[in-house]
């Protein structure tokens, strides 16, 4: 039997994919401690893991939604959160880690402070990535501005200045590549199939493409109509009043139920009058709704866009970040979704229509799909773990 610790941060995307596999090890009789916050508690013991929460810890809770939003497009502020995260979680970290001494660790990629716990402390490595694997080929899928370019370009000196603080911790972290990037040397999941992800022949043989781990419904959820379409922007940025009226103004002329996902902070009784086909909640269980939909209007976060695939459902893609962009652009690229220009009622519309009456688009969501199911899912991703564990280890 072995220990295993995993890390993640606070998100549902990069959470959900990991479950099964923590289930997967229990079941073959490992153990598993998972590194992560109170919101998160109920499903991660549901799963069988000892749960472990940083929330007292984690420099991350003083930042609001307005934040979270900068996270994703402002690499030098990401990189300055995630020093501070991992500076604020190694007394922690480490003392619990010098105490159990985990066989292996298992970490987002994401989650930084636990694959920099892994390098101070000498503890075997794994990443669970569970967006695209990012290399220098398949990269070119997340376009950028030039003025994106020239301020990224512009902060590297600043980005490797904070990383350098953690050197003085005893991180052997010389810049911040070495913090965020798949390379070519670490053992990785990456859950997605090598039919989706792009790129995939200039990936070596350390990368494992298990496939998205997609939980099952909760709940049954039946039509009203012939016709279902689901539109969310996600659970991080998805405060877009614009965007659901347009939506609103679009569906009252798709003969279909239009069933509209907007999350917490948005106002619904700003949002105007219904028209009769049109449901919005603040939330749906995802995978229940996309596995009787017929066309999704998605921001194409990973999780999101994997679930739709895996369902046969076609998504007009509406990415909010340049990861996003890449799914988006994958996506469009396999013949499995449309773009969406600008959020008009009128491209909705079009949109939307074009999508649930030419076949094809539906046809190319499944051949994916099909391609997700035969990746061997949390099986194969408790095989790479254990094989890391039995060549490192020979237990």
């Amino acid at each position: 039997m072995a220990g295993i610790a995993f890390f993640n941060i606070p998100a549902h995307g990069h959470t959900n994919p990991t479950l099964g596999v923590v289930r997967e090890l229990i079941d073959r009789g490992h153990s598993v401690s998972y590194y992560s916050y109170e919101s998160f508690r109920e499903k991660i013991e549901a799963a069988g893991a000892r749960f472990i929460a940083c929330d007292s810890y984690d420099a991350q809770l003083g930042l609001g939604s307005e934040d979270g939003a900068r996270i994703a497009r402002d690499t030098a502020f990401s990189i300055h959160v995630l020093v501070e995260t991992t500076l604020a979680l190694d007394g922690m970290v480490c003392r619990e880690l010098e105490r159990e001494r985990p066989d292996c660790i298992v970490a987002d990629s994401i989650a930084v402070w636990g694959k920099a716990a892994a390098m101070k402390l000498g503890i075997p490595f794994v990443s669970s990535t569970t967006t695209f694997a990012f290399n220098r080929e398949s990269a070119k899928l997340m376009k950028q501005s030039g003025s994106q370019a020239i301020s990224l370009l512009l902060s590297v000196p600043k980005m490797n200045r904070d990383v350098k603080r953690l050197e003085k911790l005893g991180y052997p972290i010389k810049n911040f590549l070495q913090l965020i990037s798949n390379d070519r040397y670490t053992d990785t999941i990456v859950y997605t199939s090598p039919e989706f992800q792009p790129c995939c022949e200039s990936f070596p043989e350390r990368y494992s493409f298990v496939g998205p781990c997609i939980l099952p419904p909760e709940r049954s959820f039946e039509k009203n109509k012939g016709k279902l379409v689901y539109i969310s922007m996600g659970t991080v940025n998805n405060n877009m009043p614009e965007v659901y009226r347009s939506c609103i103004a679009a569906a009252a002329d798709i003969d279909a139920q239009v069933l509209i996902s907007v999350g917490a902070l948005a106002d619904i009784g700003s949002l105007g009058e219904l028209p009769e086909n049109v449901q919005l909640r603040r939330w749906v269980d995802q995978t229940a709704v996309l596995r009787e939909a017929d066309a999704f209007l998605s921001h194409c976060g990973m999780n999101s866009a994997s679930e739709s695939l895996y369902f046969g459902v076609p998504m007009l893609c509406s990415p909010q970040t340049a990861e996003q962009g890449a799914v988006a652009a994958r996506i469009c690229q396999l013949g499995a979704g449309i773009p969406l220009a600008t959020a008009s009622p009128e491209n909705i519309r079009a949109g939307l229509k074009l999508l649930m009456e030419e076949g094809s688009y539906r046809s190319n969501a499944e051949k994916i799909g099909e391609s997700f199911r035969h990746c061997g899912g949390a099986k194969a991703a408790a095989d790479k773990i254990e094989s890391l564990i039995l060549g490192l280890h020979n237990i």
